[in-house]
């Protein structure tokens, strides 16, 4: 990829385009591979960074800034739990529900967060506030259950410390 294909990339709408203090560190990214598809992942979190998940019109962003066609850029963005293709709230809840945290009790974390939350896996509250998902393994077996809330680790995750820690969220707005 070369300089000017990423400041090609200016003339998008401002909704969805690259501040440019964002093309010129996805370029710097760039220079740092052997090509510009292996700078796939890290710009995919930059973009959803940037508008809180990867619509279509996002990951073709992506695909233009890269020099990628749409599907690889779709093969990587519907592999991976991390990336969300529609908006999600404040707070995201991602429940591990792999093999030891379901041993440990993440189905029935789960059910607890949506009936305390009023919602349904995948959705979000109607204030904008939470949403829960499922996702595979998050790595933290020995402190299974675990539940990520905005990348931040919960191990040993109980309802009452969800609760608490919905009531938190709560309390905080949304901060």
């Amino acid at each position: 990829m070369s300089a000017d294909a990423v400041v090609s990339e200016t003339d998008r709408s401002e909704k969805n385009r690259f501040s440019d203090e964002r093309l010129a560190e996805i370029e710097a990214l760039v220079k740092r591979y052997p090509s510009a598809q292996s700078a796939l992942m890290p710009v995919l979190h930059m973009a959803q960074e940037d508008f809180g998940y990867l619509s279509m019109d996002t990951q073709q962003m992506v695909a233009d800034v890269l020099g990628l066609r749409l599907m690889q850029v779709r093969e990587v963005v519907t592999f991976y739990t991390m990336f969300r293709e529609q908006p999600c709230g404040s707070y995201l809840l991602e429940v591990c529900t792999n093999a030891g945290c379901m041993l440990n009790g993440a189905n029935e974390l789960v059910a607890h967060m949506c009936k305390t939350l009023q919602i349904n896996i995948g959705e979000t509250t109607p204030d904008g506030m939470f949403t829960v998902t499922e996702v595979e393994c998050a790595g933290a077996c020995g402190g299974a259950p675990v539940v990520q809330v905005n990348n931040v680790y919960h191990e040993k995750a109980t309802p009452e410390s969800m609760d608490a820690l919905i009531a938190e969220c709560r309390a905080a707005g949304g901060q």
